[in-house]
């Protein structure tokens, strides 16, 4: 037990450490002035207390065991979405969060993790050979689709998208063909211009359907980021502000606590989705580069373990988790300063957000179980 502990990458645990002080600091700038939500920072610490807790249990279990499971761990992940359709109440207008009681759970959160691993135990049969188009780049998509396609209906377009960059990321290191993603690029820029086109074409069209089944926010979320001079005021309030607030911070910001748009509420959820506005206002572009300068270690290290490994099963979970985290770093602080459209994406390790957090901890601990049993997969190889 204690060789596979001492096999954990401390530098990445000091950075996780770096991201707990600064989401608790963060979370609690956020929230200080507003009662409805009391104690988030206490409540970020204590989830980063159990999710190292999960940390130390996950690098402890032999990640092989949970990968000649694969099947069993997607099939209880799509029973989570279906049940979500029947037992979660409606938030925001989507379908997506379990209420037990003392803290809320997202299924669509945990398939990104057991996506991973299914897509990992699919990919891992070629043994580094060339993905063949059929039994394998075909299978994946399946895979992927189905609970992509029950993610689109609750509706979280958010994590619809995260499994799509998923699977390309972890194709990509699974030695796909070059022509396989020739012809996926095609199909994926064709698709984007098509939507394009139906939605200028349908615009009054699409606006009334989803306004007449309640998912209007959809098509005000879209119409802003495709045509802001159109967009209402209204629409254009997040993005805009966003902008004006991380502008407003200029190289060192106005100060802890300081952020007027964040005081004044102009953004919502500035203690999750929006979190990255309150670094760029209260500490500036420093700050920001600081936190960019963390992830870009941690990634950096998470991917050299995927090059040390043995095992190509694990340097795909690996990629996967890369994967994942890099997309989400990107859409989150990418809408905030207009480059991407608005989701319901969070900042990992920073918004405040339990399963997020949770889910993020438990992703590391497998980097941690992979890194840790390369040894033993070494010598039984």
């Amino acid at each position: 037990m204690l060789n596979r502990l001492k096999k954990i990458d401390w530098m990445m645990v000091l950075i996780l450490m770096l991201f707990m002080g600064m989401s608790a600091l963060l979370v609690r700038s956020a929230t200080h002035s507003n009662p409805m939500y009391p104690n988030f920072d206490i409540k970020t610490l204590i989830f980063y207390g159990i999710g190292f807790g999960v940390i130390i249990i996950a690098t402890l279990v032999d990640y092989r065991l949970i990968l000649k499971i694969w099947y069993v761990w997607y099939a209880i992940g799509l029973i989570l979405l279906v049940l979500v359709f029947f037992l979660a109440g409606e938030t925001n207008g989507a379908r997506s969060w379990f209420n037990l009681g003392l803290f809320s759970f997202q299924p669509a959160e945990m398939m990104k993790l057991f996506l991973i691993i299914a897509i990992a135990g699919v990919l891992g049969r070629r043994q580094g050979d060339p993905l063949r188009l059929r039994s394998d780049v075909m299978v994946v998509a399946v895979v992927v689709f189905v609970p992509f396609l029950l993610v689109m209906i609750q509706p979280d377009l958010g994590n619809a998208i995260i499994y799509i960059f998923i699977v390309l990321g972890m194709l990509w290191i699974g030695n796909v063909r070059y022509t396989y993603v020739m012809i996926g690029l095609t199909v994926v820029v064709g698709g984007l211009l098509l939507f394009v086109t139906l939605f200028n074409t349908y615009n009054t069209e699409i606006r009334d359907y989803l306004k007449e089944h309640k998912k209007v926010h959809w098509y005000d979320r879209i119409n802003t980021y495709i045509h802001p001079e159109l967009a209402s005021a209204d629409d254009r309030r997040q993005s805009e502000y966003a902008k004006i607030a991380i502008g407003s911070g200029g190289l060192a910001g106005d100060g802890y606590m300081q952020g007027e748009s964040k005081n004044r509420k102009f953004i919502p959820y500035t203690y999750s989705d929006s979190i990255f506005v309150v670094i760029g206002e209260e500490f500036g572009f420093q700050g920001a580069a600081v936190l960019l300068l963390l992830y870009f270690l941690f990634i950096y290290r998470m991917i050299l373990i995927a090059y040390q490994c043995y095992d190509l099963r694990g340097s795909f979970i690996i990629i996967g988790i890369a994967s994942m985290m890099v997309f989400q770093i990107f859409e989150n602080i990418g809408m905030m300063i207009g480059l991407m459209p608005i989701t319901g994406i969070t900042l990992p390790f920073i918004s405040y957000g339990g399963t997020s957090l949770l889910l993020n901890m438990m992703s590391i601990g497998l980097v941690f179980s992979i890194r840790a049993h390369q040894e033993k997969y070494q010598l039984e190889s």
